[in-house]
């Protein structure tokens, strides 16, 4: 009979992993922080050109937009250099776009972040054939979301939240709406609550023949306002202000607009869809006359694709799904047209598999099966039938990636064991593999996809093995845990170097939780639990029910009654860790940022007494307080679910609470609002129950910036330190 913990090890990266303990050298906080220990994972944008042999990149120095073989990776071109260009007004750029005939590039600079997503610019037009650098817009005003026509030869824009279209060859600018107005109506852009939520910043689309131009009209007047106050460096605060939907609340009022080149006439196109409904994307299909408008009703459990001809407004359903819980908003980007049909991912079998379908909606066959789930969808390439995806087919803690012809035949691309993910030139005949594990960090590659033999390699952190070598640490070993309630979840643990079995150590548990997420991954990656080994306190993570990469029953039981099961398997965990030998079940800690700040309030809400010590950074202190979106996907509204909306509230719970709590918040947080641990504060104070906060001046939902982090993280380690 086995303990109620089977650490059963998954993987071999405990193993392999031994020879980061040779050095002798201490791990230290601030160099955690100021990112020593950061696997380098990018090489800098690799973007794809039509003919598929060739990749674009800019420079270091951000100068120059150079063109490079795939398969040698040499220079072969240059297509922009501010040096050069005539009448260039700026000394380097930030991004870039390509028209498809390659003769106008855009160039933006002075790039201002508006949100998680999105940003305005100031974008330039260099015309290749003059040699020649002119603004996008003689307009005053940045502009969002620049879109060449499929021609190439105009490009449509935001500003100040409305569209405009310049055009290339007469030299013009024109005006297509003029309603657009700050925190009332949006023209082709989102609002905050699409572009967190749906991870969406344009809704703007051109017809292929570029006669149409599509757009979605977002009216949020009638949407609550939220305000923050910015402290500054002023005498006086001020404050800014913006529309943020809360469950039950009013959303934007979406339509469907198409603006006509020809008549210049724009028409409002009727889609058959709820009133209070969502329309996450839309795109043309491969005809002029088919725009597929995606929609979802407000529960998100029924999803439907309307094509819709521009001209004569008539729509026709395409495809629906519903869910008993909800359809993933994120598999509607999986949906790629051809000529011979359309790519879908589904969770109709209990996992998540790709479909095909024929241009009428008709589902031709299922692309994989299995008892596991695709986790991205990379493309189909319809002239040799071959459909790219990444999956978890090996275990939930890994990813590879694979490509099936139409007979069915699979090829597994990726050769090593771990995390791959992969992106392909426009013609699928060579990729870029990132590749890390638990003991190795991030590989990237350059392939060839027919001999899946590797080119070249782009980045192998041999800089960042060096440094590892010359200090202390140890890896994570990977196991299973069974809960009392008798579910097996995924774990990581990291012990101190020094570490012996016969004495007794603190726990700190760290995990996120949410939906779909996962933190227990064979991949790459030291940081603060690294640290907190070297103090001497064993570091857990535990995967719990509602994460990812086990199926859509797994995922999904936590609906209606999201942070219950999350926060108990937690508890049943510390629990079944506490039966240890070498684990002291007194001195138990647990911590998280965002829903897992939220799932340490709710853990020592229910955990009666199991954690001594909570950490919980821009937590979510009751649903009602979050956004639309993301909350009624799980929950529904207050009005049809308010048994799940207060089991599942730690503010309403406080007086249940147990544990010494550091709370901390950012007080510009425009994702988890300062208000909610500010509610959370009060109600503690009500219940006479003493914690301590902190909180961050004029910091967002990712807090940092200067000498941020190292305070943010030597406040929470000395916290746990002082505490267990």
């Amino acid at each position: 009979m086995k303990h109620q913990l089977g650490i059963i090890l998954l993987l071999a990266a405990c193993t392999c992993g031994a020879w980061a303990q040779n050095g002798s050298g201490a791990i230290h906080l601030r160099d955690i922080t100021d990112g020593k220990y950061h696997q380098q994972t990018n090489v800098g944008e690799m973007r794809s050109l039509p003919d598929g042999e060739h990749y674009t990149a800019i420079n270091p120095a951000r100068t120059m937009i150079v063109k490079y073989s795939y398969r040698t990776g040499a220079p072969v071109d240059t297509l922009f250099n501010v040096a050069t260009a005539r009448e260039c007004a700026f000394d380097k750029f930030d991004r870039y776009d390509i028209s498809s005939t390659g003769h106008h590039i855009l160039l933006y600079c002075d790039v201002e972040p508006i949100y998680r997503r999105s940003y305005r610019a100031n974008v330039f037009d260099y015309d290749v054939r003059r040699n020649y650098v002119k603004a996008l817009s003689e307009t005053p005003g940045k502009q969002m979301i620049p879109t060449f026509s499929p021609d190439g030869r105009m490009c449509a824009y935001v500003k100040n939240n409305n569209i405009w279209i310049r055009k290339f060859d007469y030299d013009t600018e024109i005006q297509i709406t003029r309603d657009g107005e700050p925190n009332k109506v949006l023209n082709g852009v989102t609002d905050w609550v699409y572009e967190e939520e749906f991870g969406c910043t344009s809704l703007m689309a051109w017809s292929p023949d570029s006669e149409i131009l599509a757009f979605v009209r977002s009216d949020e007047s009638q949407v609550p306002e939220y305000s923050m106050q910015v402290y500054g460096d002023g005498t006086y605060p001020s404050y800014y202000t913006y529309k943020y939907p809360k469950p039950g609340e009013k959303n934007s009022s979406v339509s469907v607009k198409a603006y006509n080149l020809s008549s210049k006439d724009t028409k409002t196109l009727d889609i058959p869809m709820d009133a209070d409904g969502y329309i996450p994307r839309i795109t043309f299909t491969t005809q002029p006359g088919q725009l597929a408008v995606m929609t979802l009703n407000r529960n998100q459990n029924r999803f439907d694709m309307f094509y819709v001809n521009p001209k004569s407004g008539v729509s026709k359903l395409v495809l629906k799904e519903e869910n008993k819980c909800y359809v993933d908003s994120e598999w509607l980007n999986s949906i790629h047209f051809m000529a011979g049909g359309f790519t879908y991912v589904s969770e109709r079998d209990g996992y998540s598999h790709v479909y095909l379908y024929s241009p009428t909606g008709v589902m031709q066959r299922q692309v994989t099966k299995g008892n596991w789930d695709v986790t991205r969808l990379i493309g189909y390439d319809e002239q040799t039938k071959t459909t790219y995806y990444e999956s978890a087919e090996e275990s939930p803690l890994r990813r590879s990636v694979y490509k099936i012809d139409a007979k069915g035949v699979k090829t597994k691309l990726s050769k090593q064991e771990g995390t791959n993910s992969a992106s392909f030139s426009a013609n699928y005949a060579y990729y870029v593999n990132r590749f890390s594990n638990a003991s190795t960090p991030m590989r990237i590659t350059v392939n060839e996809t027919r001999k899946n033999q590797t080119l070249r390699t782009l980045e192998d952190n041999q800089a960042l093995a060096k440094r590892l070598a010359s200090v202390s640490y140890s890896p994570k070993e990977f196991f299973t845990l069974t809960t009392a309630s008798g579910y097996e979840l995924n774990a990581w643990m990291v012990k101190p170097v020094d570490f012996d079995k016969n004495k007794k150590y603190p726990v700190m548990m760290t995990q996120y939780s949410g939906p779909n997420s996962q933190q227990v991954l064979d991949q790459f990656g030291l940081d603060w639990e690294q640290y907190l080994a070297s103090k001497g306190i064993i570091v857990v993570c535990v995967d719990g029910r509602g994460t990812g990469a086990r199926g859509e029953a797994f995922r999904k039981c936590t609906y209606l009654k999201m942070g219950l099961l999350e926060s108990q398997d937690q508890v049943e965990a510390a629990q079944a860790l506490a039966k240890l030998p070498y684990i002291d079940g007194s001195r138990m800690a647990i911590w998280g940022w965002s829903f897992g700040g939220y799932n340490t309030l709710m853990a020592l809400t229910v955990g009666k007494g199991t954690f001594k010590v909570g950490i919980a950074v821009a937590p979510p202190t009751d649903w009602r307080y979050y956004d639309t979106v993301y909350t009624e996907r799980f929950m529904r509204t207050p009005q049809e679910n308010e048994k799940g909306y207060a089991e599942t509230s730690p503010l309403r719970r406080v007086k249940e609470m147990q544990g010494k709590l550091l709370l901390i918040h950012g007080s510009a947080d425009d994702n988890v609002h300062f208000s909610q641990s500010m509610q959370y504060a009060e109600a503690l104070v009500q219940a006479n129950k003493q914690f301590d906060m902190h909180v961050y001046k004029d910091r967002n939902h990712g807090i940092y910036g200067g000498n941020t982090r190292y305070h943010l993280y030597t406040k929470m380690s000395n916290y746990l330190l002082e505490n267990l």
